[in-house]
């Protein structure tokens, strides 16, 4: 799944030969002079301004205008007295003198004296071609091989991730890319895999082309986080798969976010009211989620930690059922109309307000999300004894339903994907003392208390798949002793 900020490059269908832009394979060193061709063609000159319109609409209908992408039609011509008149562009095939390439159309109008077929030089530069077309005309031939098309981008940093055979032409790759996107400034290059230096996740990169500045602004779930990219872990195709999560929050219910990042989860689920505890290892992170919190108003919602991941387990579920209550209550805006007197003017009036609306902390965890693939799994054990003596809280003494868990892994990209359900279940069985099979889901042959679900969030690589395993903890585990 991609987002707006996860991008491919859109190769468009393959221009005629005539309007491609001038190869260089030999280029190593961008040199944007270089690609500018001047393509001759013919032009329907347009006697009364006025007509402009209608005509176009006529030759497009009959195709005899030409259909060359990011190029309007409608072209200026500079007459020999000096003055300046519209003119539409015609498709390539038509010679303004050869009328025999002409369609009725086109020759009926010239015949009525509506315009004139006359030549015209079309002056394309670098700014004309996209990313893709440019590459094209620069990179070696080779058999199987593609012009590299996938990107991220964070604020105004893209992030590429450039397989071995495009290295030797990186510098190029990054600066067309950085041409061809208006509102990116640095282009950087992922020099080995994330977490291969650090436990937070962040990831070794060289600069390429612009500015030495990771520090971004990024917007998503119409919240603003403020980050140095350099140093703490974001994912911008995970965007959809935030949106997908916090939509299975209630507003009021309580949600435990362990390795919250920056809190892409934790701050837009505080914008719906929801109850947030969330955590990270890094210290930059965490001072981050704490300037995201006040910078988005969900401080009476969101309260950040900087805790190992499985002590804030253990500990999160003791201290909120210790904690002295919270209730936040939300004021409605006060609506003011115009009420119309007799005389026709107005005069300000308030409606009635909505009554306020009161959000309670609950003193027990609804949701824990774990978004840390690569291990997430293994911090489970500390589920083991989470409510131990609390079973009283529960169902079926109450209508409390024990936390469910979305827990984030990786697991093989199977031919079978029931084969890769297999494999997360038993790893998650080992962690928390308990057998689930892919069979305890809610419509399932096994223990549908467990609301069993795995969800396919992306593939990362061939042989790579990150999935999200939801499950309810069993009350065998969470009141172990």
């Amino acid at each position: 799944m991609e987002s707006k900020n996860d991008q491919r490059i859109q190769v468009p269908r393959e221009l005629p030969a005539m309007f491609r832009p001038p190869v260089n394979r030999a280029m190593r060193t961008l040199d944007r002079s270089f690609f500018r061709k001047t393509v001759p063609l013919s032009s329907a000159k347009i006697f009364k301004n006025s007509e402009i319109s209608r005509l176009r609409k006529e030759l497009a209908s009959t195709k005899d205008l030409l259909a060359l992408p990011r190029l309007s039609s409608v072209q200026e011509i500079k007459e020999q007295d000096g003055s300046v008149r519209k003119a539409l562009l015609l498709r390539e095939t038509l010679k303004h003198d050869d009328k025999s390439t002409w369609s009725p159309t086109v020759t009926e109008l010239v015949e009525k004296g509506t315009m004139a077929v006359a030549p015209f030089d079309l002056t394309l530069e670098y700014d004309y071609w996209s990313y893709a077309e440019i590459m094209s005309a620069i990179l070696p031939e080779q058999e199987n091989v593609e012009v590299p098309q996938g990107f991220t981008q964070v604020g105004h940093v893209l992030h590429l991730n450039l397989r071995e055979h495009w290295l030797p032409f990186k510098y190029l790759i990054a600066e067309v890319l950085k041409d061809k996107n208006p509102t990116v400034r640095t282009v950087i290059n992922k020099t080995e895999d994330v977490g291969s230096q650090s436990q937070f996740r962040t990831f070794p990169f060289e600069l390429l082309v612009g500015d030495n500045d990771l520090n971004v602004v990024q917007h998503e779930q119409d919240c603003e986080f403020h980050f140095d990219y350099a140093r703490v872990y974001w994912n911008s195709r995970l965007e959809t798969e935030h949106r997908r999560l916090v939509e299975k929050f209630q507003p009021g219910q309580m949600v435990c976010d362990v390795m919250a990042g920056v809190g892409p989860f934790a701050v837009p689920a505080g914008k719906k009211r929801i109850f947030v505890w969330a955590n990270d290892l890094n210290p930059h992170g965490y001072e981050v989620m704490e300037d995201a919190v006040q910078r988005n108003k969900v401080a009476d919602f969101v309260t950040p930690f900087n805790k190992d991941g499985r002590d804030f387990i253990r500990e999160s579920a003791k201290q909120l059922l210790e904690a002295e209550p919270v209730t936040v209550t939300i004021q409605p805006k006060a609506r003011r109309e115009k009420k119309r007197k007799a005389d026709g003017s107005q005069e300000p009036q308030t409606q009635p307000q909505a009554p306020a609306q009161v959000y309670n902390r609950p003193s027990v965890v609804d949701h824990y999300v774990m978004n840390l693939p690569a291990t997430a799994i293994e911090f489970l054990d500390a589920f083991q004894g989470v409510y131990a003596g609390q079973a009283a809280r529960f169902e079926p003494q109450t209508s409390q339903k024990l936390p469910m868990v979305h827990v984030y892994c990786f697991s093989g990209h199977s031919d079978n994907e029931l084969d890769d359900h297999v494999d997360i279940c038993e790893r998650i069985s080992e962690r928390i003392g308990y057998k689930i099979t892919p069979e305890d889901r809610v419509d399932g042959s096994g223990n549908s208390a467990i609301e069993l679900a795995i969800y396919n969030v992306r593939l990362v690589s061939p042989k790579k798949q990150m999935f999200c395993a939801s499950f309810r903890i069993p009350p065998e585990v969470a009141f172990r002793k």
